[in-house]
């Protein structure tokens, strides 16, 4: 399987776009800004979401729908959200079509005027939050909390597949509570999510922090992240989620009696991860030579492949492989024979080799009477003989150690490209070089908005429990009590 296409030093960004494309992740759809996740990417998108799914409801969250159209009087109803979100939406106008005067097409028929124009949902706070309001009237009702996984409209004018679409699949979560400090308890609770499904599935270390005033969502007097570093350098955010107070409560009246009958508005929340997370697991683990998925993630995390010369010889093979495959699904792997006689051994092991599967398990008629076979790892392209009794266990232990490695070296990359900047100099010099920097800063957004204009970088997070220490913003030398970092970003 020939990969003809650019090494990550040639042409990173290009390099990334092919990948996803010929290892059938997901294409370009003709729907201009659109994207088609083909089977192999949304089962990878299947298992993030069994996950997460299972962590929500770990948590107390119940999935429910709400719907795709949000009357456009909603959005005016809170200020700040309409403003962070007006440039993106989609607008529905008309609910007909009609031929046109020629017959060769179709023309909007005006007559077929919608009497409020509807926005294609670009987030749901609204249209939930006006739900909340008839579900809410007592303490007894609360705390809600909601998970929906749905997807969403919002214009991009440059888009690049997975990381930017004009639409994508995430879950929103949104919860109501009846105090400011159960609200925030959630918030940040949702992060400590996020950051445990990153970690232990994506494989992937994240900065945690909250993010400034100029970087928070819109309609939220607090968002919690987690920032991960993407090979080439530029930061991803992987993650978000909101402490969005009382404004959406006042926006639609939501109100619930206390327990001494005064009426109080509501505390809510809101919290958010996409199919970009797709793209951070090709960007972080992948190589030159393909994908490199975490077995936690990875669609088939064993391939067993035959090697034989005719019938007679597969047919024996067959017997102890589909065995094998048998012991090792029952020990909850999955695991794909792939007995072919269009394609010769070597092709297929490119092919697995580029689509990221973590194990290759080979098998003979030699093999056989040794009773072993040849395993291959997707992370170290390191090749061992393994004798065949016990060898569920052997791979499963050797899944583990393949997640546990693929995090490793996630980890020492974000090490060693995390740096500390004390001038402006030293600080531009670095930004151009990518990677996590940390430096001091004034707290205003004159002096941020500043910064990414003379250097593309933005503020990506103030870390959460951040080390306090006196010093002088990198720009205006104003005092700074801390660090916070700055990255390119995606």
């Amino acid at each position: 399987m020939a990969k003809d296409f650019p090494t990550r030093a040639d042409n990173y960004s290009q390099w990334y776009q092919d990948l996803v494309v010929k290892a059938d992740l997901a294409e370009n759809s003709d729907v201009k800004g659109c994207m088609v996740i083909k089977p192999y990417g949304y089962s990878i998108w299947e298992k993030m979401q069994a996950a997460l799914d299972k962590m929500f409801k770990e948590t107390g969250h119940q999935n429910a729908y709400f719907p795709l159209f949000i009357p456009k009087s909603f959005f005016s109803k809170e200020a700040s959200h309409v403003d962070g979100f007006a440039k993106e939406c989609a607008v529905v106008t008309h609910y007909r079509l009609k031929a046109s005067p020629d017959g060769k097409g179709v023309i909007v028929d005006e007559t077929a005027k919608l009497e409020e124009e509807l926005i294609v949902r670009p987030t749901s706070e609204t249209i939930i939050w006006n739900s909340y309001r008839n579900w809410i009237q007592s303490y007894r009702d609360l705390p809600i909390l909601i998970n929906q996984w749905a997807n969403v409209v919002r214009w991009e004018m440059r888009t690049r597949l997975f990381l930017r679409t004009t639409e994508f699949l995430w879950q929103e979560g949104h919860t109501a509570h009846a105090t400011k400090e159960e609200a925030i308890e959630e918030a940040e609770k949702m992060l400590d999510v996020y950051t445990e499904f990153a970690q232990t599935f994506m494989a992937l270390p994240v900065l945690r922090g909250t993010k400034t005033a100029n970087e928070r969502f819109a309609g939220a007097l607090e968002t919690y992240c987690i920032e991960a570093l993407m090979q080439d350098g530029k930061a991803l955010q992987a993650g978000t989620s909101h402490f969005l107070g009382q404004n959406f409560a006042k926006a639609f009246d939501v109100k619930y009696a206390t327990k001494e009958g005064k009426q109080e508005f509501v505390w809510a929340t809101s919290w958010g991860v996409s199919t970009r997370l797709m793209g951070a697991l090709v960007m972080a683990h992948s190589d030159d030579d393909g994908l490199v998925l975490p077995p936690k993630l990875a669609p088939i995390q064993v391939v067993i492949i035959p090697i034989y010369k005719n019938e007679e010889q597969l047919a024996i093979v067959s017997e102890v492989a589909i065995k094998i495959k048998k012991d090792l699904e029952a020990k909850g792997i999955s695991v794909k024979y792939d007995s072919r006689d269009t394609h010769k051994p070597g092709w297929k092991f490119a092919e697995y080799e580029f689509k990221g599967v973590p194990v290759r398990i080979a098998i003979g008629p030699r093999d056989i009477e040794n009773q072993t076979v040849e395993v291959a790892r997707r992370d170290t392209k390191e090749k061992s003989v393994y004798q065949i009794m016990d060898i569920d266990l052997k791979v499963l232990h050797l899944l583990d150690q393949i997640q546990d490695n693929i995090y490793k070296k996630a980890v020492d990359f974000q090490n060693a490209n995390t740096f500390r900047a004390d001038s402006y100099e030293e600080f531009k010099e670095l930004i151009e070089k990518g990677g996590f920097v940390l430096a001091h800063w004034d707290g205003t957004s004159e002096t941020e908005l500043k910064i990414k204009d003379e250097t593309k970088a933005t503020i990506r997070c103030i870390p959460l429990n951040n080390k306090m220490e006196s010093g002088k913003c990198i720009l205006t030398g104003n005092p700074s009590t801390q660090r916070v970092v700055f990255a390119k970003a995606y």
